[in-house]
């Protein structure tokens, strides 16, 4: 007779399944008891089997292990972890609650699963989200390839999975809305708009109850189950269906030449401060999971302080113990920091990035505040040289993606510029409010567009980069990102208007580098409207201009607004969504984004490689700089125009772009061509379309040939071919 269950093994973490059964192994080294629990139904009030694990025989080092044949992939199933609940040592125990795997593939979460529940006192296996087993080796992946493109050629579309095809107007079917299926659909707009990577806001499993009913965690920014996406962006609510649903939707990308990024945050959990809920790190060894430091501890009493007393005194005032009180560290801003850069924990995300591309085929990782991984796992200062960054940036099974850095993080660390690494690219944080400073029209701004233009070497010195020749490509350049103003926002409003999050508006950043053109919010006034519309192409030409990778905030290129909220990341309703009623709506800056967007990327000067040359008397890629007149660049603190030539000898390319950021117009002087050859205008933001985008074939000749009247806050591109014969 066979028996019930085997010892099993301590590798692979995670359930892994085999024909026989399956093999569980989970992490603690505190625990006292350990125990499977196998549900029949996410919602069962209880297991229908309970595995005790026998610390002799299913215990390796502090991993716990068994082997349970007879079962195999779509077996729902949870931990409970007994030990001691000592928070002042580090340990949250619970036995009463349900845990999530930390390596699960799958989660599937029951209309009674309750937050509340797994924060309180009492068992909660009812209302407990449920690890569910998978074997993803049984997908058909045919002959999907990585697109592998090089940062040079992307341009990345940072959006939301559910946001973009959620509202009515999206065409897609109702059950489809809202989930990877649906975004599937949407990919042909995607690829007409020139989008050569799509960036998801964060589709590991989150909880969706982490923020204050009625509202709603949108953004998911507060992930549970890492290695699984969330189910919640799934038309297909079997336990497995997920899983596949996502490797569709990355498949039919891939079969586009798009290539899938994901937003990570291995930076926190959805288990919060100390209040927050037992899910599943917590209870399973919460002192290596995540950072922990002394609050408030109470004065010592020493003996050094007693001196001088008698005996008397001392025995009526005793030596009393320290008592440490211990709290999360926060230096995510969310309640707690996950250890990254403990072995355990740091393992477990390397195996996890691991598993994303090895078996659901992504390309890349945007890793938000990043900076928090830098973070030393006892003292929490940053490390000169972090484990966990090194050990990503030079892995082989990551070595063709893309690994994109938020290099900031809650606490005030700020790296834009001294990341470690030699493979990692950075969202460039100075790019987006040294571009925005200019085109509002703040002084003193000239210099540092200059810097970001020509992707921020004053950012990125080589010298600090000496083996990595660092491409520029590496400084991913944005104007607008979820987190923050959209485009259409950021010049219809100087204040954040975040009433409807219920935090009173104190929620959001309050530093914003915006200008509501003078009036704040919607406006009926023509010029107004045509003074928002004219900035907003001028923050999109300099942002595809730009040496760098561009990043597009979804909706920005149809002009899509959040009502002033710079924070909608509770807000899963129309006021965060793709309404597709823009299109038509706005179909002029839709043309105009798309035709841009194309005529970068026929362009060898936008997709060169490496810093551009500063001198005309070199053969290479380079710049020139100008002012209003020709070689005499102005960068005086009042200046609020600048001009630059850009010439790629070896694809005969030659370009003059000029920006005007002051409030009147300005003459600027062209550089002379020859006789055979002529500017051509690509983009004047000032003109009314059609004629604000023209693609190089249709572009009308410039007829004066030694000056061009750049209008008031406006840009203006050009491109010299020949003459057309008469």
């Amino acid at each position: 007779m066979k028996p019930d269950v085997v010892c099993g093994q301590s590798f692979p973490l995670g359930a892994t399944v085999y024909p026989e059964g399956v093999n569980f192994c989970v992490f603690s080294k505190t625990c006292e008891v350990m125990e499977l629990l196998l549900f029949d139904d996410v919602d069962d009030t209880a297991p229908a089997r309970v595995i005790q694990f026998d610390p002799q025989k299913n215990k390796t080092f502090d991993y716990w292990h068994v082997f349970v044949p007879g079962i195999g992939a779509g077996q729902l199933y949870g931990y409970r972890a007994y030990g001691p609940f000592t928070p002042d040592h580090r340990h949250r125990f619970d036995g009463n609650k349900v845990l999530l795997d930390p390596y699960t593939q799958a989660v599937v979460v029951g209309p009674q699963y309750s937050r509340k529940a797994a924060s309180q006192a009492g068992d909660n296996c009812a209302q407990a989200m449920k690890s569910v087993v998978a074997d993803p080796s049984t997908y058909d992946w045919g002959n999907d390839t990585h697109p592998r493109i090089p940062y040079a050629g992307t341009v990345i579309y940072e959006m939301h999975v559910a946001g973009f095809t959620r509202h009515p107007s999206s065409g897609v079917s109702p059950e489809k809305r809202g989930t990877y299926a649906g975004l599937v659909e949407k990919i042909p707009y995607l690829k007409a708009l020139g989008i050569t990577a799509v960036e998801l806001l964060p589709i590991q499993q989150f909880d969706e109850q982490n923020v204050a009913p009625p509202l709603k965690n949108y953004w998911g920014y507060d992930p549970i189950a890492f290695f699984a996406p969330h189910a919640g962006y799934s038309l297909r609510q079997d336990p497995l269906g997920p899983i596949d649903e996502f490797r569709d939707m990355v498949k039919a990308f891939h079969q586009a030449g798009i290539e899938v990024i994901l937003d990570v945050v291995f930076n926190h959990t959805a288990e919060g401060d100390c209040d927050g809920p037992t899910l599943s790190f917590r209870g399973l060894e919460n002192q290596v999971y995540y950072m922990l430091e002394e609050q408030n501890p109470e004065p010592k009493s020493t003996a050094d302080e007693l001196e001088g007393q008698d005996l008397a005194d001392s025995e009526q005032e005793p030596i009393r113990p320290k008592i440490i009180q211990l709290d999360y560290s926060n230096y995510s801003g969310c309640g707690n920091t996950l250890n990254g850069n403990h072995s355990i924990v740091r393992r477990m995300i390397i195996d996890c990035l691991h598993y994303w591309v090895s078996e659901m085929h992504v390309d890349g990782f945007r890793f938000d505040l990043a900076s928090v991984l830098s973070r030393d796992d006892e003292s929490g200062l940053p490390l000169d040289n972090p484990p966990l960054l090194w050990s990503i940036d030079s892995d082989p099974v990551l070595a063709g993606t893309k690994i994109i850095a938020e290099a900031w993080d809650a606490a005030g660390l700020y790296q834009v510029g001294s990341f470690v690494g030699h493979r990692w690219a950075e969202w460039n944080g100075h790019f987006r409010d040294d571009v925005r400073r200019f085109i509002k029209g703040d002084a003193g701004t000239v210099t540092q567009l200059a810097a970001r233009i020509v992707a921020s070497p004053d950012i990125y010195p080589q010298k600090r980069y000496p083996q990595s020749d660092r491409e520029p490509n590496r400084s991913i350049n944005f104007v607008t990102c979820h987190d923050g103003f959209t485009l259409n926002d950021l010049v219809s409003y100087n204040q954040k208007h975040n009433e409807a999050n219920g935090e009173d508006n104190r929620d959001g950043s309050d530093y914003n580098c915006s200008w509501n053109c003078s009036v704040e919010g919607p406006a009926d006034d023509p010029e107004v409207e045509a003074l928002r519309l004219k900035q907003i192409k001028n923050f999109l030409t300099v942002l595809l201009v730009s040496q760098g990778t561009p990043m597009l905030l979804m909706g920005d290129e149809v002009r899509r607004g959040q009502a002033g909220n710079n924070n909608v990341y509770c807000q899963d309703n129309e006021l965060s969504w793709f309404d597709w009623n823009a299109l038509e709506q706005q179909a002029d800056m839709l043309r105009f984004v798309r035709g841009l967007i194309h005529f970068i990327q026929d362009r060898e000067i936008f997709s060169h490689d490496r810093f551009l040359a500063t001198t005309e008397d070199t053969e290479d890629p380079h710049i020139v700089w100008h002012g209003v007149c020709l070689g005499e660049p102005d960068w005086d603190y009042n200046s609020h125009s600048l001009a630059f030539t850009l010439r790629h000898l070896g694809s005969a390319e030659h370009l003059h772009i000029m920006l005007n950021a002051y409030w009147e117009p300005l003459a600027f002087e062209l550089p002379p061509l020859p006789y055979e050859e002529c500017w051509h205008r690509i983009v004047d933001t000032a003109l009314p379309a059609p004629e604000d985008f023209s693609s190089l074939e249709d572009a009308p000749p410039v007829t004066d040939r030694g000056c061009y009247w750049v209008q008031a806050r406006s840009s203006v591109v050009l491109m010299a071919k020949g003459v057309r014969s008469r």
